[in-house]
């Protein structure tokens, strides 16, 4: 029997071949342009805060596929799936205080949306390789 650091590493050699992964870079890649537009006055303030939870889905991810234990890289991703919920806050503060359009707001609630589905279908994946290594011990 092989043990689940083997049985991952079999699975994926780094965390930049994750859908997920990519997927939240998308976002992040997004957001970086997005927020270029932004006034002055929010530079330590949204433009901050969305840019700090936008690398944050992206890092989250990265740390967590370095832990050993299934669980903790399914916390990492938890944290993951949060940012993006704060961005989608954030993203209706943005439109509510005049910063982005009603379409930039859509544009990235559909790339948020997709790193969501997508983040959630790995947690879903590292729970099912958590069960089975569970009971095979």
């Amino acid at each position: 029997m092989k043990n689940r650091d083997t049985v991952k590493k079999e699975s994926f050699k780094s965390f930049e071949e994750l859908e997920c992964w990519k997927a939240c870079r998308e976002v992040r890649k997004f957001i970086a342009e997005l927020i270029k537009k932004y006034p002055n006055d929010e530079k330590y303030r949204l433009v901050d805060d969305m840019l700090r939870a936008s690398r944050s889905t992206t890092h989250n991810i990265a740390e967590g596929f370095g832990r050993y234990h299934y669980q903790e890289n399914i916390q990492f991703c938890n944290q993951s799936c949060s940012s993006l919920f704060e961005l989608k806050d954030q993203l209706i503060c943005s439109l509510d205080e005049d910063c982005i359009t009603k379409d930039e707001k859509e544009k990235s609630f559909e790339l948020i949306d997709n790193a969501l589905v997508r983040l959630n279908g790995y947690i879903r994946y590292l729970s099912n390789r958590k069960s089975q290594y569970s009971n095979n011990q």
